[in-house]
């Protein structure tokens, strides 16, 4: 699942961005395979099949079969959605510069009589949904004031509880006119309780095509300071043994008894008012080769970036959900959700729900994502 964002959530210095060298070995592999239904045996066509959160993708053929070239080696998720099926995937370690195949067998979707129906109008009820679930899956930073879903007509939305769930029939389209990026999002899962939002679903990254020169170099400066101070900013930093330098500072903030959490705590308890500094290369373990680490730490993290403040729309954002805070740089929490990780030389993890965030990398939503290869230059 996408990591929760607590709403007990929770700015610029110029910094020289390094080439991101870590040990990488350059190299690049060829994914082929089919895609078959799994009810029939019968090729799909047209299934979309891409690297989750990045800018490769393709469609089958009619046999069914896909070719994704130039991928580079390292850790991936493969991921293969066709309207109708239960999409799939697969967590990937590509190690050699070869020809790997993997096919997939989908399942035929099971609806529910009443679930997901597309119209064009909705009602009042539908809009309000639609407006939360925008500011809760798109963000309310300003890269999201200037980013739309084109196709909201597909979202059907549930309340339970005070939980709401949205579901998605197609995937959604979204124009990002802050970054320049149009966005095929296959949501699985999205469910907002009052404090916590989590969602599970792969975005699929395209470069629109800038309209003047003036547009084009605006979607440049806005990439990389969405790139900077962001968890592959860290992790490509961490590698390098460089988060000073590239202006991050790191602490250790004990996790409490969970039987002392109470009710309005989530995920693996609250976090000891006490805080360490903390050398950032004791998060990282040796891998299997010389291009992998294990991600482990206990606790929660604390991760200042200070190469920029936390925007004014993120402490507008704090204010409604009863929190109150000064201007200070863009600082956050992260925890293992799942255990160790398996992190690679290009800032990539095996398992990419295995962090928990909070704080400002909690704030920023879809609307702040670049795709995985991106680097500033």
């Amino acid at each position: 699942m996408r990591p929760y964002a607590p709403l007990l959530l929770v700015l610029t210095m110029t910094l020289a961005v390094p080439r991101w060298s870590v040990a990488q070995p350059n190299k690049a592999v060829v994914l082929t395979g089919q895609v078959l239904d799994g009810e029939t045996g019968d090729p799909l066509i047209g299934a979309h099949v891409f690297i989750a959160a990045s800018l490769m993708g393709t469609t089958t053929d009619f046999d069914g079969h896909y070719r994704l070239t130039r991928v580079p080696t390292g850790a991936h998720r493969l991921y293969v959605s066709m309207l109708g099926f239960e999409p799939s995937f697969r967590d990937l370690l590509l190690r050699e510069s070869k020809t790997y195949t993997f096919d997939f067998t989908l399942e035929p979707a099971i609806l529910e009589v009443g679930e997901i129906v597309v119209e064009a109008e909705r009602d009042d009820k539908w809009k309000d949904r639609l407006e939360r679930f925008i500011d809760l899956f798109i963000g309310e930073s300003p890269n999201a004031q200037m980013t739309v879903i084109t196709n909201a007509e597909v979202l059907d939305f549930e309340s339970r509880g005070g939980t709401l769930v949205a579901y998605a029939a197609e995937p959604l389209i979204i124009e990002n006119h802050a970054l320049g990026y149009r966005i095929q999002y296959f949501l699985k899962d999205f469910e907002a309780e009052p404090f916590r939002t989590r969602y599970d679903g792969e975005p699929l990254f395209e470069e629109m095509e800038p309209g003047s020169l003036s547009e084009s170099n605006t979607w440049k400066e806005n990439r990389r300071k969405a790139f900077l101070g962001s968890f592959r900013h860290f992790l490509l930093a961490l590698l390098a043994e460089r988060t000073e330098g590239q202006g991050f500072k790191t602490y250790s903030r004990p996790a409490m008894n969970r039987s002392l959490a109470g009710d309005s705590f989530s995920g693996n308890g609250p976090m000891s008012q006490q805080r360490y500094p903390i050398d950032p290369q004791t998060m990282l373990h040796p891998g299997e080769t010389s291009n992998e680490h294990i991600l482990s730490f206990d606790g929660y993290i604390e991760i200042r970036y200070m190469g920029e403040t936390e925007d004014p729309s993120y402490y507008e954002w704090q204010r409604r959900n009863g929190i109150t805070s000064s201007e200070k740089f863009q600082t956050s929490w992260i925890t293992m959700e799942r255990g160790p990780t398996v992190v690679d030389y290009k800032g990539d993890i095996l398992d990419p729900y295995s962090v928990t965030f909070s704080g400002y990398l909690a704030f920023e939503r879809v609307a702040d994502e670049v795709p995985k290869e991106f680097r500033p230059r």
